[in-house]
């Protein structure tokens, strides 16, 4: 029987089905609502958290509703990645930018990927998912 960890890598592999990327993190792609386990998630916050230290990569999470389009991107700010800035963009207030704690992303994280849709349920059927992902600094 395969761990939780190793199911977790098998189902982003198999969500990511583009070309093969050679970049550690190029799998690190979520919807939402998904099926994972709390421990599966903190699983990958904590990897989520390693590329962001370690790479020139950033993550963004995505969600849209009847409001509008909502961002929240977060890129480390130091070499030892205890400090990153959040980065916070709604369709009617623009851009907002911060910076906070190791701490206060993996809480962040945790939740928003912990969460079930309740909020979206007077949402249409056919709406947009909340995602998640990993990706370049040059993309964002």
């Amino acid at each position: 029987m395969s761990s939780d960890y190793e199911q977790q890598r098998s189902r982003l592999s198999g969500e990511h089905t583009e070309q093969p990327n050679e970049e550690p993190w190029a799998d690190l792609e979520l919807s939402l609502p998904h099926g994972r386990s709390p421990t599966g998630i903190v699983s990958v916050v904590e990897r989520v958290l390693v590329e962001l230290t370690h790479e020139d990569v950033g993550a963004e999470f995505v969600s849209t509703n009847l409001t509008g389009v909502k961002r929240t991107q977060f890129i480390a700010v130091d070499d030892v990645g205890q400090r990153f800035q959040k980065r916070y963009f709604d369709d009617r207030l623009g851009w907002h930018e911060t910076i906070v704690s190791r701490g206060a992303v993996r809480n962040e994280l945790v939740s928003r990927l912990s969460r079930l849709s309740l909020d979206r349920i007077d949402e249409p059927p056919n709406g947009e998912p909340d995602t998640f992902r990993v990706m370049s600094l040059h993309q964002f």
